[in-house]
């Protein structure tokens, strides 16, 4: 009886030693197996962590409350700093992009040989506005006063003049002034002869 009782233990004891049996209930008040250990579940999990958290929160508590006045402004100076030093990163990155994008801002003078690169080849996302003029036209002289400070004022768009015989050959004065709108190279919207105009009472907001 006895030896087939020390059998059994020990295909107890290989088979698995937390198997609840009663003879691993007899090894382990003998001291011969160790003490089962508790099943974790869920529930200890989630209290364990929140235990961390108090405990975690109530020591930063009590560090700040051992700090003098000179080492709490300290702390302070310092988050105020970082909090600059990140405004101060967010400017300059918001600067350079618009730095970019606002890359003509004035009324430029082009030839035929330049009109692909600067109209048609102008980038991806730029509107290009396109005046033909000849001199000795008022109209045509108005208009690039108007466009010389709508340049500035939008100065992400490509504002540029060419004089009409030079851009296109035989173009015909009765035309004049004409204002091309591209936008990524593709033509938007023309406006063609002084009937377009309203004149010479034309003003830069319209």
């Amino acid at each position: 009886m006895t030896g087939r009782l020390r059998f059994e233990s020990r295909s107890s004891v290989l088979r698995d030693p937390n198997e609840d049996t009663q003879w691993n209930d007899i090894l382990r008040s003998k001291g011969i197996l160790p003490s089962k250990e508790k099943e974790v579940t869920e529930n200890d999990i989630v209290n364990m962590l929140e235990s961390t958290i108090e405990t975690k929160q109530a020591q930063g508590e009590r560090s700040l409350e051992n700090l003098s006045l000179n080492e709490l402004d300290e702390l302070e100076d310092e988050e105020d700093e970082r909090i600059l030093l990140e405004y101060r990163d967010r400017r300059i990155t918001e600067m350079k992009a618009a730095a970019t994008k606002a890359r003509y801002g004035a009324l430029e003078e082009i030839s035929a040989e330049d009109y692909v690169r600067e109209v048609n080849q102008a980038g991806d996302g730029v509107w290009v506005v396109l005046h033909l003029y000849k001199q000795g036209i008022p109209l045509c002289a108005l208009i690039n006063q108007h466009l010389s400070l709508l340049a500035t004022k939008f100065p992400a768009t490509k504002f540029i003049k060419s004089i009409s015989s030079t851009c296109i050959p035989n173009y015909p004065d009765k035309n004049l002034p004409t204002v091309f709108l591209y936008y990524q190279g593709n033509l938007k919207k023309q406006w063609v002869g002084p009937h377009q105009f309203r004149g010479l009472s034309l003003s830069v907001d319209g």
